[in-house]
């Protein structure tokens, strides 16, 4: 018999309010967010900055898989089959044939990457499942201002035809990396991306405003937006009723609150 409690899911990712779009998903989660302010902390390094964004990631992409990816019904025997043969759950689960790929973004992007593709091989079929690196960094101008992203190198499958492209790239700052790698995985590889999903730890008003300009069609998650440099007016009333007058950036283009160079924090390099 069908179990009519488990036959559809009305999940969604909790959220905060905010006026910056439905494809934007800003997360309601206080947990995550006592992580991630131990993880800024200036007092935080490694390994326990390490295991904080690691937990971090592992929360955020249940969450995102959970609500983005699609969903089957399945039939499954338990152990308790040997002497009930009704001991089936049947309802619904994430479809294990869905195609998916995780772009480790270097240097902050690795980490996180891996968590990423090491849950979605535990709930889709592995073999439908790849990881792509990219070797990507700031391009500057001769006042630290960010004008863009360069490309050092590459490893990427060919394929994307169907598949959920999910970029984890903890900070979302100016937009300028995601820009360029959406680019490039929405017109330079073989087939077109079934979504392409951002995930981050932290965003600013500014990114927001960069990749829905240039890519409208990106799903964004983040656990938690930084506008810290907006005027007091502004930070009293709801994400994205001021969305002109919002700044997160500073003006070398780092993230206030923020964390800092979460890539150099991460691998202790700081080059």
């Amino acid at each position: 018999m069908v179990e009519v409690a488990y036959a559809e899911s009305r999940f969604k990712a909790p959220e905060i309010p905010h006026r910056y779009g439905s494809r934007v998903h800003l997360l309601d989660d206080p947990l995550a967010w006592s992580l991630l302010a131990r993880a800024c902390s200036p007092e935080t390094g490694q390994p326990d900055v390490g295991r904080l964004v690691r937990t971090l990631y592992e929360m955020l992409a249940r969450v995102v898989l959970a609500a983005e990816l699609p969903r089957a019904r399945v039939d499954v025997p338990t152990r308790m089959v040997s002497s009930h043969p009704e001991a089936v759950y049947r309802g619904l689960a994430l479809s294990r044939a869905t195609k998916a790929v995780t772009v480790g973004i270097a240097r902050a992007g690795t980490m996180p990457s891996q968590v990423v593709y090491d849950l979605m091989n535990e709930v889709l079929d592995p073999a439908m499942v790849r990881q792509d690196h990219l070797f990507m960094s700031r391009q500057t101008n001769e006042h630290g201002e960010v004008i863009g992203a360069t490309w050092h190198d590459a490893k990427i499958g060919r394929d994307v035809e169907d598949r959920y492209v999910l970029f984890p790239d903890p900070m979302g700052a100016t937009g300028s990396s995601i820009v360029s790698a959406v680019n490039y995985y929405q017109t330079a590889l073989v087939g077109r991306p079934a979504r392409c999903i951002a995930l981050h730890l932290i965003v600013t008003p500014e990114y927001l405003r960069r990749v829905q300009t240039d890519h409208p069609e990106l799903t964004v998650y983040a656990l938690r937006l930084d506008r810290g440099l907006s005027a007091e007016r502004v930070l009293r009333t709801e994400p994205g009723t001021h969305w002109d007058e919002e700044r997160g950036l500073n003006e070398r283009h780092y993230i206030v609150p923020g964390a800092g160079g979460v890539g150099e924090i991460l691998n202790n390099a700081w080059v």
